[in-house]
This record gives C-alpha cells, sequence and structure tokens, in this order.
C-alpha cells in the first residue's frame, strides 16, 4: 500500500472522476439514452449527442421541452438503476490495482452520477470504494463547477494545491481546474483542453499517480497548476 505523505512531508490525496475514468460506462450510458430516447419518440443519436455536453434537466429542456422535465428525469433514473442491477461494467485496465495501493482516507470519488449507482457498478467491477464520495446529490452546483473538488478536498482535509484530479472530460478537467488542483486527463485520444498532464490510458498513468502521491515524482513532470 502506498503512503501518500510526500517527501516534503505534506499529505498528498487523489480525487477521481468515475465514468469513463475508472469505470467504462460508455456503452450502457449509450443505451440508456437510447431507451430513454425510444420511449419518447426521439432521435436517439440526437438525444445521446445533446446528453453528453449537458446534464439531464439541461438534455431534457434542448430535446424535449414540451415535456414534464421531472417525469423525464423519473423514466431515466429508473432506467438508470435498471442498467446497474443489469448491465455489464468494466474498470478500466489499471484500475484495481492503484485503488488498492492507494491508502484509504487519502482518495475520493468525484461524480455527477449517485452514490447508489456507483456503489453498485463498483461491486460488479470489483472495485473498493473510498470514505469520501461527492455525488450528484451533495452539491448544489455540479462540474464544471469548482464546488465537487473542493468539497471532496475539505472532507479528506486536503488543500486543493496538494490534489491530484484523475478525469477524462472537459467539464470535469475545468472543475479540477477551477478549484486549484493538479489535473491529468486519461482515457482521451488526444488532451482535454486545459490538463497539466495527458495519458491515453488510466494504466498508462498508474505508475505517476503513485509517485505523485507518494511525493518521488520529479516537481517538472507533476505538471502541477503552478507551472501551467
Amino acid at each position: 500500500m502506498i503512503s501518500e505523505l510526500g517527501q516534503s512531508g505534506v499529505m498528498r490525496y487523489v480525487l477521481f472522476d468515475v465514468d469513463g475514468t475508472l469505470i467504462d460506462a460508455v456503452d450502457n450510458q449509450r443505451q440508456v439514452w437510447r431507451t430513454w430516447a425510444e420511449r419518447h419518440g426521439l432521435d436517439p443519436d440526437e438525444v445521446y449527442r445533446v446528453a453528453l455536453r449537458t446534464r439531464p434537466m439541461e438534455t431534457f429542456a434542448q430535446v424535449a421541452p414540451d415535456r414534464d422535465a421531472q417525469k423525464c428525469l423519473d423514466a431515466l433514473h429508473e432506467l438508470e438503476d435498471e442498467d446497474v442491477r443489469s448491465g455489464t461494467y468494466t474498470a478500466f485496465d489499471g484500475a484495481a490495482d492503484l485503488l488498492n495501493a492507494l491508502r484509504p482516507g487519502a482518495w475520493a470519488l468525484v461524480t455527477s452520477n449517485y452514490e447508489h449507482r456507483v456503489r453498485g457498478r463498483f461491486a460488479r467491477a470489483g472495485l473498493p470504494v473510498p470514505e469520501v464520495l461527492v455525488d450528484a446529490a451533495a452539491v448544489e452546483e455540479g462540474k464544471p463547477s469548482p464546488v465537487p473538488y473542493l468539497q471532496a478536498a475539505a472532507r479528506l482535509g486536503a488543500q486543493p494545491e496538494d490534489c491530484l484530479v484523475i478525469e477524462d472530460a472537459p467539464s470535469g478537467v475545468q472543475s479540477g481546474l477551477r478549484a486549484g488542483m493538479t489535473v491529468w486527463g486519461v482515457n482521451t485520444l488526444a488532451a482535454v483542453d486545459g490538463v497539466h498532464r495527458h495519458f491515453d490510458s488510466l494504466h498508462e498513468a498508474v505508475r505517476d499517480i503513485l509517485a505523485f502521491v507518494s511525493g518521488s515524482l520529479p516537481r517538472g513532470l507533476e505538471g502541477s497548476a503552478a507551472l501551467q
């Protein structure tokens, strides 16, 4: 297990996004939105295109402005909950080894999803759940606001400058940057705008993430906010 007490004596922390970062849920999300769209007589491809860049209530406002947004959300939640129960979930390569190597209390999950779904998916994928999990119900402002990551840091007792954010999506990257944290991007072919470092896959980032939290990574390789 990796200690997060760096060489300078300062604790280091890692804050992970979930979907697209630790859990490969793209096919699940696409199918959920497809089913929802078909039930509402809408074009599944167009609905999913909008859903990728907006929060659900904003998606409904764009693709189904004449429908009751709360009923739309309730229907979506039912589909998502069913997917957690019956869908197939896969953790990205390296996720299990990485999370099990981190000391409890020094890492957190920060997600736009809900805690019960995250716990269900992690159980199915064989991943440990940390003490701190900031979900959509925990904050009034979601990503790209800095609030989710700042709340996670506060609950860990961490300063933003001592936190490393691992993300795959533009809104999450902006959230981490606005929180004043070091942000590394994973699982994308091209670097998301603003990231301090980019890795094609989570697996490629594991060694450097563990080196960051141990304080053994050379400062120039951290790509910290100070170097942005």
